[in-house]
């Protein structure tokens, strides 16, 4: 389709005065003084969907990158989009087209990989949208709103042959691959245990009443595939992670990460003991409760969950999530842990030690974890054609399942038999009814792969 100019746009949607102010934004000195330039043929051009909060971490690193075009944005709060264009202009010196639909991004073909960093239930159809396109994906965490919008993903992926990267950035963080190499080295002996858990204090978010949506927002169209229902700002930006409808709860929020890890280090100590890789589960169980906060949240803020990975030997993993405490275990509020009969090893979000079996310090290792690292290496593959590390099919997807199976162990109250081959829960019609939605709205069904 032909592109709108970008000032026809913003008249649009911003107002001619607003629109020519903005059209005529000068970058400063940052970006040509700071960001070196690629070769013009080893360059990769980028799209953002989505441009606050956590998108927008992802629209200033992806802009920063030196072999990086950042040529477009989109987010259906037109009103965000001023503030976005002006961050990239900043950044390149030049300023992206905006658009309110990211459709009008996925149908250009001079774009390479499209960013999704939009809540959960607008992860998959805007990913698989991109891979149909012939275009690669960054998204963010969890690799869909349930696990059968995963699989389409999945499958999204390998059909088109694309790169499909999910953000989990610990996969790339150096300290945690270092921590990873320590336990790949065998010395913390046969680990048969790991944990993870959220202790973090999180606060109320209140009863508000229902109102009419903001002046520039198409809420429509921000509702996509889940039921309609009357706007209210607890539903909306920054809490809708809360609710049934739209998020995952803290357990595919920051558990995500927690899980993800302990995962990792459990499967890499069993492999350097010839056992299978942790993939997934066969019996998941989860126990808690909206047991605290008298709000509008949904999903649980006390929670327990156990993975059973089946054996010989049998190995578990469990999930804590006390979101109002603060109280610390191995000193963290927030971490990961594996433990063997020789040693075990703890993960934070910037460093991870490994004790002994008197708990003597046997190596520690720190650093950053800011996500950069990740962007490259996914930048890295789209060039080189080779899987990024959080790779959708064999990493980012099995680690979401995990949150997936634990809320659904949560909301029908009972231990659940996993079948790994179909991530389909073994005579258990209630169950399997929450590996998707009941009804994806029209116009914005699944799309078949």
């Amino acid at each position: 389709m032909r592109e709108p100019s970008r000032r026809s746009f913003l008249n649009q949607t911003l107002g001619s005065g607003a629109a020519a102010a903005l059209a005529g934004f000068t970058a400063g000195g940052l970006s040509r003084a700071t960001v070196a330039k690629a070769q013009a043929s080893d360059r990769v051009r980028v799209a953002c969907v989505g441009v606050e909060g956590r998108a927008g971490f992802l629209l200033s690193t992806f802009a920063k990158q030196p072999d990086v075009d950042l040529v477009a944005i989109a987010d259906v709060d037109t009103r965000r989009l001023p503030k976005a264009v002006d961050t990239v202009a900043s950044i390149t010196g030049k300023s992206p087209q905006a658009e309110a639909d990211f459709r009008r991004l996925i149908d250009r073909k001079d774009i390479d990989v499209v960013v999704v960093g939009t809540p959960d239930h607008w992860h998959a159809i805007p990913t698989i949208m991109a891979c149909q396109a012939g275009k690669d994906v960054y998204v963010e965490k969890p690799d869909g709103h349930n696990i059968v919008e995963g699989q389409r993903m999945v499958a999204a992926m390998k059909k088109h042959g694309r790169i499909v990267q999910l953000g989990t950035q610990a996969r790339t963080t150096q300290h945690f691959r270092d921590g990873i190499e320590f336990v790949r080295s065998g010395k913390l002996g046969t680990c048969l245990f790991a944990k993870a858990w959220e202790t973090a204090r999180q606060g109320s978010i209140g009863k508000p009443a229902d109102t009419d949506p903001p002046e520039g927002v198409d809420y429509d169209f921000w509702l996509g595939s889940a039921p309609l229902r009357p706007f209210n700002p607890k539903r909306f930006h920054g809490n809708w992670r809360w609710f049934f409808d739209y998020g995952t709860g803290d357990l595919g929020n920051d558990g995500v990460h927690r899980l993800d890890v302990a995962r990792w280090a459990l499967s890499v100590a069993g492999e350097a003991k010839g056992l299978p890789a942790a993939a997934l589960p066969s019996k998941v169980s989860a126990l808690g409760g909206k047991s605290y906060f008298d709000d509008l949240q949904e999903w649980p803020d006390t929670l327990q969950v156990a993975y059973e990975f089946a054996g010989p030997p049998v190995r578990v993993l469990t999930y804590e999530m006390l979101l109002w405490t603060g109280y610390r275990l191995h000193n963290l509020p927030e971490g990961s842990a594996v433990y063997g009969d020789q040693g075990y090893i703890v993960f934070s979000n910037t460093s991870w030690t490994a004790y002994g079996p008197k708990n003597e310090v046997l190596a520690e290792g720190k650093g950053p974890n800011d996500g950069v690292s990740h962007i490259r290496n996914f930048l890295d593959c789209v060039k080189s054609r080779e899987k990024p590390h959080a790779d959708l099919e064999t990493v980012g997807h099995p680690s979401s399942v995990l949150c997936h199976a634990g809320n659904i162990s949560w909301r029908v109250g009972r231990t659940l038999q996993l079948d790994a081959a179909t991530e389909s829960f073994i005579g258990d019609a209630e169950a399997n009814a929450l590996r998707t939605r009941a009804e994806f709205r029209k116009p914005w069904t699944l799309p078949d792969v």
